[in-house]
Formats: C-alpha cells, structure tokens, sequence
C-alpha cells in the first residue's frame, strides 16, 4: 500500500502589488504540496483574516501601504508564535533584514528569486530552517565576521564550537546540516543550541542570531 502524502503546506500572501499577488497566488496552487489559504493586500487585512485563516508559513512583503511588513509580522507573532513569516523584498539592506529577523520573521527572499527557489524556501522554513538568499545570507556572515574582528570585548563568551553553530543559523542553515557541517548528531546540535540560547537569554535561533550580532 503506497505511503499516505503529506498534507499541503498552508501558505498566504501578503503582497500590495495585485500583479505579484496574484502570481504568488499562481505559482503555490500549481505546485504540489502546497495550498494558498488567504491573499492580503496590506498590513490591515493581514492582521484581520490571518488568524481565520490559519495558514502555517506567510509570504510578507515588507513594503506595504499604511503598516509595514514588519511591523505585521511583530504584531502577529505575539499573538500566533506559531504562524513562520519568510520576507519577500526588493531590498537587500542589513538593516531592514535584521529589523525583520528581530520582529519574529524566520526568512528573507528577494523578489527577484525564481519560482523553484520560493518554493524550496517555504519547504525549508517549513522543515526548520531559516531560508535566505545566498547574497543576503553572505551579508549576514560578513556583519558576523566584522563583529568578532572589531569588537574585542564580547558581551557572551560563546565556545569556539557555539559560535561555529551561530555563524550556520545566520546562513539559515537547518539543524541537520548543521550536524553534517560540524560533524556531530542532530541531539548533539540541540544541547549546543540549549546552551547558546541560555547564555544569550534568547529563546529561539531568530532572536540567537539578531543578539549575537549585537542588533
């Protein structure tokens, strides 16, 4: 008997542009493993009919008439810590990325991305991961690596290992291949992470990353 498929991940849209919004909207009902569940045209009728419709990973676009993206997604991760936000934009400044890590979005995609690549990057949020695109992800190492060589003093002193396991969640790198990069079991990954969050008072790798960062 064939093995039972995995429901649909559940996906919205939160885009102003009707044309994009609609290609979104397009692209995730051809594709398999996926269902659109809502399609908002801004902050506002975001935060009204998200939670009916009970979507699992958003696609937010940042840039939006009246509330922004970012301020959408702190208001709604409060309320539905479960819900993942991936950050669809045109920008590609450090600034707003890490304005959008710390208001509780788990990734960050350029428009410009192909549709395979949106589509890998909702399947990887949806596994665990934090998808970025490769240039957003360099300039998120290169502010890791400009920090530890400028700034001798550090607030939380991290193992050289720790900090190898921080550096990958900045990449948005999941947690088995975070295992394969280091060389040790995924439950060996979790005490890492268990420590590295106690020590930086953080309670999630989102908010590991922004803080050891100094953002």
């Amino acid at each position: 008997m064939p093995a039972k498929a995995p429901p649909p991940i559940r996906v919205a849209v939160v885009e102003d542009d009707d044309r994009l919004r609609a290609g979104f909207v397009s692209r995730l009902e051809r594709a398999e493993g996926f269902r659109c569940v809502g399609a908002f045209a801004s902050a506002e009728q975001a935060l009204a009919g998200l939670p009916e419709a009970a979507p699992e990973i958003v696609l937010m676009d940042i840039n939006l008439p009246g509330k922004s993206g970012i301020d959408c997604v702190r208001e709604l991760k409060l309320k539905h810590p479960a819900i993942q936000f991936l950050m669809l934009t045109v920008y590609e400044d450090l600034d707003l990325i890490f304005r959008s890590l710390q208001a509780g979005a788990t990734g960050y995609l350029l428009k410009r991305a192909v549709p395979g690549e949106l589509l890998a990057a909702i399947r990887d949020l949806h596994a665990g991961g934090a998808p970025m695109t490769s240039l957003i992800a360099r300039k998120v190492v290169e502010s890791f690596a400009s920090k530890t060589r400028t700034d001798g003093r550090e607030q939380v002193s991290l193992t050289p290992r720790e900090r190898e396991i921080v550096e990958a969640l900045a990449q948005g790198c999941p947690y088995k291949e975070i295992a394969d990069r280091c060389g040790i079991s995924l439950s060996t990954v979790r005490t890492h992470l268990q420590r590295i969050y106690e020590k930086l008072q953080v309670n999630n790798r989102t908010e590991a990353v922004v803080k050891f960062l100094g953002r």
